[in-house]
């Protein structure tokens, strides 16, 4: 059995569109591509290797694959290393070319192409970016484990991370840390059904009764 985690950039409300440079992703007129730079640190840069383990394979949308396959096989780290070795699975269309190596194409539907993964021996999947396969994992619950890496602006537009089709679930913090520019780091696991409880410790009043009431009309 493999899992899925997901390591992403988000702002303070949700948006994960290019945080890496203002031509990441433009779409939509997003104009603050870039928006992780002025955060981002060593110890960041340490967090985010360390969240992403040692052994994975990588699960990329078409967009982030393009922009990944323009620039880590020109580089050498080790983060360069460890993609470059690795396999990319890849959601992208028949007529999409996959130039980097070590791609396979995922086919068909992509939540249920890596539910079929989840069930193969093989090391971790790791998606970075990719925000519609995210959006398509999470409405399945596929995804196990998050990092995220919150930096500390409000974007107010742009793709988020999570979407109107998230499937309701708990997480499980299992760590969490920041930096000293402000970013923190957290890291949760799949939990189970969203649990739900109410502080009231009596029987409600007539004026109570009547607001829900009225909320039952307004819809």
């Amino acid at each position: 059995m493999r899992t899925v985690t997901a390591a992403v950039f988000v702002s303070l409300d949700g948006v994960m569109q290019a945080p890496g440079g203002p031509e990441e992703d433009p779409t939509a007129r997003f104009d603050y591509g870039g928006w992780v730079w002025p955060w981002f640190d060593e110890k960041g840069g340490e967090l985010m290797d360390r969240a992403m383990g040692e052994r994975y394979d990588l699960l990329l949308g078409r967009k982030t694959y393009e922009i990944f396959a323009a620039y880590w096989p020109q580089r050498d780290d080790d983060i360069a290393r460890k993609f470059n070795a690795c396999t990319k699975y890849v959601a992208a269309g028949a007529d999409e070319p996959l130039s980097w190596v070590r791609s396979v194409r995922l086919e068909g539907d992509v939540a249920d192409a890596v539910a079929g993964l989840k069930q193969e021996d093989g090391p971790p999947l790791l998606i970075q970016g990719s925000s519609e396969v995210v959006h398509a994992l999470l409405a399945r619950g596929l995804i196990d484990r998050l990092t995220l890496l919150t930096f500390p602006i409000v974007l107010g537009r742009g793709k988020r991370f999570f979407d109107e089709a998230a499937q309701p679930r708990a997480f499980s913090l299992i760590d969490s840390t920041r930096t000293a520019s402000g970013v923190v780091v957290s890291e949760y696991r799949l939990g189970g059904e969203v649990p739900t409880g109410t502080f009231e410790d009596g029987p409600p009043s007539p004026a109570e009764l009547e607001r829900r009431a009225r909320m039952s009309r307004e819809g």
